[in-house]
């Protein structure tokens, strides 16, 4: 039988950047395909993504980054979410990140970038797809 579970995300800005207009048109548009989205709003630290990730069971991390950091701060998210277990999340990513980043965060586990001007159709097709993989 098929499951009828929907898709748990959480959207997630880490660092101190104060730019979240993406996150939530993102976040919308997750909602409005029926997923379960729960936004913790702007400058979270990791340890607060990971522990929001794990209380809230969910299927995928967003993280959304404008300020430069995700170098630092994606590997950082997706290294405490594996020391507490969760190997089985999804971590995505967006926000400005050059395009010679993107080996080194898909080498860390982002399984996916969505710049400015993807699609949220793209991004929700994404994780539908992940998620039943």
């Amino acid at each position: 039988m098929k499951s009828t579970k929907p898709i748990r995300v959480l959207i997630a800005k880490p660092g101190l950047d104060g730019h979240d207009r993406g996150a939530k048109v993102v976040a919308m548009a997750l909602r409005d395909a029926g997923m379960e989205v729960i936004y913790t709003g702007i400058k979270q630290t990791p340890e607060q993504i990971v522990q929001a990730a794990i209380q809230e069971d969910v299927d995928v991390v967003g993280l959304s980054c404008l300020s430069g950091a995700h170098n630092t701060l994606f590997p950082k998210v997706i290294k405490l979410l594996r020391q507490q277990g969760a190997d089985d999340v999804i971590i995505t990513g967006g926000g400005i990140i050059p395009d010679e980043d993107l080996p080194y965060l898909t080498e860390q586990g982002v399984s996916r970038i969505f710049g400015p001007g993807t699609s949220t159709r793209d991004i929700v097709a994404y994780l539908q797809g992940a998620v039943r993989a």
